[in-house]
């Protein structure tokens, strides 16, 4: 039978940097409270019984909680935490008595306040796989989840992610499944900041615009056009690391926030982006090739004082590039 990962030692998900820009790109952390999130927090404590009930959202290091029932502190770190065990798995994590549990019994949260004995947390699941966070429930007296209990709990969570996919319907672009412009801004917002922080990282945006894309489209038809938007899409992804923060920000305009990445690693992941896009034509049997016009721009801290900035000198990079082309 297959281990539960709540289980395992492992405490870290495999799809981690997608998970988070996933999660960075729905731009709700440390947004203010709302009243659709709090109305379920309220009905999960009556329902159930418990003290507190907890919309939790697993960031890098913390868990945040977007709404929460009879608990003061808004986030707390995610070692340790029960939260962080709970998204490795897909079902509800319970745990009946937290200091006959060995992976709990040692947690602040249980020698300290709040002094958790039971906790069942169901994870919230993003459209592309990814757990978000759960809709958590604790107490401090041990006890058990029944069947009702555990089918109750997921609808709730049903709900939850309901709103979530509304925030993510704002930031993910439904064609190609890469943050849109606003998720894009949001997540290397993020990661800039980050940048900032460390001096030692250089980042770099590469704007990348598809060559005679609406030519192409009014000839062939938007089925095609859309067809080799995924198939690029998709090639960028493979192309960049995970730790690279990609977004769809216009029509036929990508970008591409690549830190800890110098200017000969960048230029060797364009080349090998048009490998791949060469092979794609072969292999999709397209009827034309895909090409691109790309503007890379090295971060400077001084000059950039935003993303807006940064993204403002690739496109205009870019641009150059594509006029260029045309007069050669």
């Amino acid at each position: 039978p297959m281990r539960n990962p709540a289980m395992t030692s492992t405490t870290t998900p495999v799809n981690e940097a997608s998970r988070l820009t996933t999660l960075r790109a729905l731009d709700i952390l440390d947004s203010p409270a709302e009243e659709r999130f709090d109305r379920l927090t309220r009905m999960a404590t009556r329902l159930f019984g418990v003290p507190i009930a907890l919309i939790s959202l697993v960031d890098k290091d913390r868990l945040w909680f977007k709404s929460r029932q009879g608990l003061q502190d808004g986030k707390m770190r995610r070692s340790q935490s029960f939260c962080d065990r709970a998204i490795l798995g897909l079902e509800v994590m319970v745990v009946a008595d937290a200091l006959l549990d060995k992976r709990f019994s040692q947690s602040p949260q249980v020698l300290e306040g709040p002094e958790v004995r039971f906790y069942a947390g169901c994870p919230l699941i993003a459209a592309n796989g990814s757990r978000l966070g759960t809709l958590c429930l604790m107490a401090g007296q041990p006890r058990e989840m029944s069947e009702s209990d555990l089918a109750l709990l997921r609808d709730l969570a049903q709900l939850v992610q309901r709103e979530l996919a509304l925030a993510q319907i704002t930031t993910i672009d439904e064609l190609t499944g890469l943050p849109n412009r606003g998720g894009f801004l949001a997540v290397a917002r993020h990661t800039l900041g980050l940048c900032v922080r460390r001096m030692e990282r250089p980042a770099s945006l590469l704007y990348f615009d598809l060559d005679q894309f609406k030519p192409n489209n009014e000839s062939l038809g938007d089925a095609e056009g859309d067809k080799a938007l995924k198939i690029f899409a998709t090639l960028l992804t493979k192309t960049f690391r995970d730790c690279d923060v990609l977004g769809r920000i216009a029509g036929d305009q990508f970008v591409v926030l690549a830190t800890d990445c110098g200017r000969i690693q960048t230029e060797r992941a364009v080349e090998r982006l048009q490998r791949n896009l060469d092979k794609a034509k072969r292999k999709d049997q397209l009827e034309y090739a895909i090409q691109f016009s790309v503007g890379v721009v090295a971060f400077e801290p001084i000059r950039h004082r935003s993303i807006e900035a940064l993204v403002a000198d690739g496109e205009a990079l870019m641009l150059e590039s594509k006029r260029q082309k045309r007069a050669a």
